[in-house]
């Protein structure tokens, strides 16, 4: 009976995997609001200048979701030159907000950043884009983890895995698709420095767990070498501006600040020259005469990235009903499969009074947290990531009257009063 109970829920949760693809999800932004959680640790390693460092990044999920199927994820990666940027950056929250829109989960990642300027430039820019490989790998391992060991909090499909990266975060994608292979890593990289260790996966957090990816994205970025890729690694969509100053549109030479010779690099014009040469599933948009990830600054730009990004990567979680297609689309906009109730708006102790042992539920949607304080204002206990019903024991509180308040990101917050006898 037990293995035929195991059976109809993988066929129900197949059916439900594949009617999200039916429905217009991935396609279409059909969620108005979303939830965030931030500041969450994926890792650590120790960064350029020998310092520990732990590495953070943000979940982005739909609000209002109705449906249980597990939900693709895209990691992004932020630009700065390894020198700057941020996962608050205008270059990729804009995107991790509209693709958790569209039924995603979403994160965006920091990553170790520094390049110092004594030295070779060459190798110490090639640690820099190292640091930032093996820390996106070691994000793609914690969801894993998470999903196999921490009860998938955020209920992703950890067979459907795509990242992207705009500029430096570009590097970073096209290196994890193509550099896959222990002879393919620079000879000038030395790995028995602090930080650099551990081959291609390297050692900032989540070892066990597969950094396999199902496709990339890549805004604005290069790879040191178009001979690495093979017709059997990931697919790839990339953006490039003609009249990048940043990062060459094609095989150049890459300066730093644009001031720095660094090495010669493949823009985007050439990784996918080399793809369509070798068979490889590919997209490539070429934004005329335009400078670097004009997507940031430009709601035109903006728009074609976000709508082929959505075509890209609909294809690649729904092979069998979304067609690759590399054109753009207009997005439609669209409800299907949303709690459209939403009600927000009562908290429920039971018994109350209580002595001690209490059952609550609460109609927050998102990522929410419990505080209890004492009537005169002191925090008594604190609850993280709650759901939305939950047994507690307060039995180490003395009688009394206490408040009980809980919040979710979007700052939505109920509270009330419990009586301990």
């Amino acid at each position: 009976m037990k293995s035929i109970l195991s059976f109809s829920l993988l066929l129900l949760g197949l059916n439900s995997a594949f009617a999200q693809c039916e429905e217009g999800r991935f396609l279409n932004l059909i969620f108005p609001e979303i939830t965030t959680d931030e500041d969450i640790v994926y890792g650590s390693n120790i960064d350029f200048e020998g310092n520990d460092t732990e590495l953070l990044l943000d979940v982005y999920e739909p609000l209002g979701d109705l449906s249980t199927a597990q939900r693709p994820l895209i990691i992004f990666a932020h630009g700065g030159s390894f020198v700057g940027g941020s996962k608050e950056g205008d270059d990729v929250v804009p995107l991790c907000e509209d693709f958790a829109r569209m039924g995603y989960v979403t994160a965006s990642i920091n990553y170790r950043l520094g390049i110092p300027l004594l030295g070779d430039i060459e190798t110490t820019a090639t640690e820099a884009v190292c640091r930032g490989y093996h820390d996106m790998k070691a994000a793609v391992r914690f969801f894993r983890k998470d999903a196999a060991e921490n009860d998938n909090q955020w209920n992703i499909d950890p067979n459907k895995i795509i990242i992207a990266g705009s500029s430096a975060g570009g590097f970073i994608t096209t290196h994890i698709a193509f550099m896959d292979e222990l002879d393919e890593l620079p000879p000038l990289l030395d790995q028995s420095l602090p930080g650099l260790g551990g081959g291609l996966e390297g050692t900032s957090g989540n070892e066990g767990y597969s950094s396999e990816v199902m496709g990339i994205i890549n805004i604005a970025g290069a790879l040191l070498d178009v001979s690495w890729m093979t017709s059997e690694d990931e697919p790839i969509l990339s953006f490039h501006g003609t009249g990048d100053t940043v990062v060459p549109f094609g095989e150049a030479m890459l300066q730093l600040f644009g001031l720095v010779d660094v090495t010669v690099v493949a823009g985007s014009s050439a990784i996918h020259e080399q793809a369509d040469e070798i068979g490889l599933t590919n997209c490539f948009e070429i934004y005329q005469q335009e400078g670097h990830v004009p997507h940031a600054s430009n709601a035109a730009y903006y728009d074609t990235t976000r709508s082929i990004m959505s075509n890209f990567s609909a294809h690649l979680v729904c092979p069998n009903t979304v067609e690759l297609d590399c054109e753009y689309r207009e997005l439609e906009i669209t409800t299907v499969g949303v709690d459209e109730e939403l009600t927000e708006d009562q908290l429920s102790l039971f018994p109350n009074p209580s002595t001690g042992k209490v059952a609550f539920e609460h109609p927050l949607k998102g990522v929410s947290h419990m505080r209890i304080y004492s009537i005169d204002g002191v925090l008594l206990r604190e609850e993280k990531r709650i759901p939305s019903q939950m047994n507690l024991d307060l039995s180490e509180l003395p009688a009394g009257l206490y408040i009980v308040k809980i919040q979710n990101r979007k700052g939505k917050m109920l509270e009330e009063k419990l009586l301990i006898e």
